[in-house]
């Protein structure tokens, strides 16, 4: 089935009605003005400019609103040969705005493309107090309206998020889609566990475009166009000088798998730089800065990297202002893919750039675009494969099913005292398909298309066979009862539906090392939906060997309904290799699940 907007009559205009009706009077220019814009050190950024053209070649009388796109994937790229789209990156942006009439500026961030500077780590304060200058710039040209919004997938989505944390009052709305609110949780260490795939194979990508590597880009799929030769110079560097300028620069780029090991808790800042934390390297440490009057839209995907779509919850729950928007859907990190595997092909139909426009119409352009008939939320639902519309989030009600000695998740808590043990494998790995290799670069198609083989391995607990369809949509929540062999250990919990035919199939998942047990109320400024923890050094602490603890785990929200004949099945492991580190290492753990005189239960995010 198709993931289209006309799949469950959510919207009151669909997304590609609504693009259909909009007049688009102007074309993009077959080639951007390019230029350099000095930082207050100095440091020049280098700059493609979109000005919607009337007629070819000339630019329209404007004044226009802005979107201004920062990317570290290169604002475009020389081009060998002919026949080519120089900017992977940003075309989809520049193609639905500019005939829209919006000016659209495309900006390398400090240290990469033809851009100066070094990267110092990942959003540093140094690189996103750019942004605002920027920001200042755009108002000051004679094209601008003084209107400035921004927009883009990951990196690009939370440097938006940067520029509205800076309280700059041109800016009017942003569109971060796949962003993260909090680098520590959601993309770096999840569940307290190390990213090993994102810090080693993501590092090894920007790398390869900061130092203009060809032979080391080979192995992104997004990049390897043999056509292409490096960050395009800006206009007035003709023959390169000034880019070769740039890129030595660019070697001196910090190594995310260096850096990393200084975040090994989030209070912790490195021992170089004092105000150098992932929380000062994290959106949400910024949200108090956002104007209320500013419109954000949030938009993520269920299998979108290592919790993105929680960032997505988190920035819809913080920001409270009647014009935000959150859309979640059955997608991978940037919508490359529809995840369902009832899908018609793993292209995704849904018109994405159709929903922004009309969100950057109504508050950036000024459009009456109708938004406040359209409801605030809308989620799709994976085996139902249909778009939904809700007032508010969370839309689910909590249900208890309790894991029991037989294997079953059953209504009913057990009433006798039981325990099963898990003898960890650190050989044991959830595949080489999973949502964790797209954040390293690659081009998943298939998701998890060896799951059941690889579940079969597990201890699991099942259901009994539905007798009516089970909708959910949200973060499943387990506490569990339960006991280490070891003073530190890692539980890996997946979600899966057991069709009837005895298909399983990978829903979702969630992750925590056992140290980090410990919840706490979240700061003031950010609102989640699921237990937090402050993964600082403070709240750390060791298990007390073979003692049972209850411990909450959150798994990744997902929207699901499985159909009356399935079943719901939990999977639990003690590691995922290639993914996240042993814990401990060379030990691995048994792990005990005490049932009966202490509950070990699921809670549902239920949609009746």
């Amino acid at each position: 089935m198709s993931d289209s907007d006309i799949q469950g009559n959510a919207w009151t205009v669909p997304p590609s009605s609504y693009f259909s009706a909009r007049t688009r009077p102007y074309s993009v220019p077959a080639t951007p003005r390019s230029f350099y814009v000095p930082m207050r050190d100095g440091c020049r950024i280098a700059m493609d400019l979109y000005l919607p053209q009337a007629v070819a070649n000339t630019p329209a009388a404007g004044p226009f609103p802005t979107v201004v796109i920062f990317t570290p994937y290169n604002r475009r790229f020389k081009l060998m040969r002919d026949g080519i789209e120089p900017t992977p990156n940003a075309a989809r942006y520049r193609d639905a705005f500019v005939p829209a009439g919006y000016a659209v500026l495309v900006v390398d961030v400090r240290g990469t493309g033809a851009s100066f500077g070094v990267r110092d780590a990942l959003r540093s304060p140094n690189e996103t107090a750019d942004f605002a200058e920027i920001a200042d710039w755009i108002s000051r040209q004679p094209w601008s309206n003084g209107a400035v919004g921004s927009t883009g997938i990951s990196y690009l989505g939370a440097a938006a998020c940067f520029l509205a944390g800076s309280g700059h009052p041109a800016v009017k709305a942003i569109a971060p889609l796949f962003a993260v609110s909090d680098i520590y949780s959601e993309q770096l260490y999840i569940g307290g566990l190390l990213s090993t795939v994102w810090v080693s194979d993501y590092d090894d990508m920007m790398v390869a475009l900061d130092q203009d590597d060809r032979e080391l880009i080979q192995k992104f799929g997004y990049f390897n166009n043999p056509g292409y030769a490096g960050p395009q110079p800006v206009d007035e560097d003709p023959d390169g000088t000034l880019l070769a300028q740039a890129i030595a620069e660019h070697r001196n780029n910090f190594k995310m798998a260096e850096l990393a090991p200084q975040f090994l808790f989030r209070d912790e800042s490195t021992l170089h730089d004092p105000n150098l934390n992932t929380s000062a390297c994290s959106p949400f440490h910024y949200y108090a800065g956002i104007r209320p009057e500013v419109a954000v839209y949030s938009i993520s995907g269920w299998y979108d990297g290592g919790g993105y779509a929680n960032g997505a919850i988190a920035r819809f729950l913080t920001l409270q202002n009647k014009h935000n928007r959150l859309l979640l859907g059955p997608w991978d990190h940037g919508a490359r893919t529809n995840v369902s595997p009832w899908r018609d092909k793993p292209a995704s139909d849904f018109p994405l750039m159709a929903e922004v426009l009309r969100f950057f119409d109504q508050h950036l352009m000024g459009i009456d675009a109708d938004l406040q008939a359209e409801a605030p939320v809308h989620y799709y639902s994976v085996h139902a494969n249909t778009w939904h519309a809700a007032g508010q989030w969370p839309v689910a009600q909590a249900s208890h099913l309790h894991l029991t000695a037989e294997g079953e998740l059953d209504r009913q808590a057990p009433t006798r005292p039981a325990t099963l043990q898990a003898r960890t494998r650190f050989d044991w790995s959830s595949g080489a398909s999973t949502r964790y290799e797209r954040l390293g670069g690659y081009n998943i198609e298939n998701y998890y298309h060896d799951w059941q083989q690889r579940e079969s391995e597990l201890l699991s607990f099942d259901t009994p066979v539905l007798t009516e369809p089970l909708s959910i949509c949200g973060s499943v929540l387990a506490t569990l009862n339960l006991s280490a062999s070891e003073g530190d250990a890692a539980v890996f919990l997946f979600l899966s539906e057991v069709q009837s035919d005895g298909q399983v199939r990978y829903m979702t998942e969630g992750m925590l090392r056992l140290s980090h047990r410990q919840t706490s109320q979240p700061p003031a400024n950010y609102k989640i939906d699921q237990p937090f923890r402050t993964f600082s050094r403070a709240d750390a602490r060791p298990l007390t060997v073979d003692k049972p603890e209850t411990v909450e785990v959150s798994l990744f929200p997902v929207g699901w309904t499985l159909p009356e004949g399935s079943r719901l099945r939990l999977s639990i492991s003690g590691a995922d290799q290639g993914h996240f580190p042993q814990v401990p290492p060379g030990r691995p753990p048994v792990l005990a699940l005490h049932l009966g005189q202490s509950t070990s239960a699921l809670t549902l995010p239920v949609v009746n």
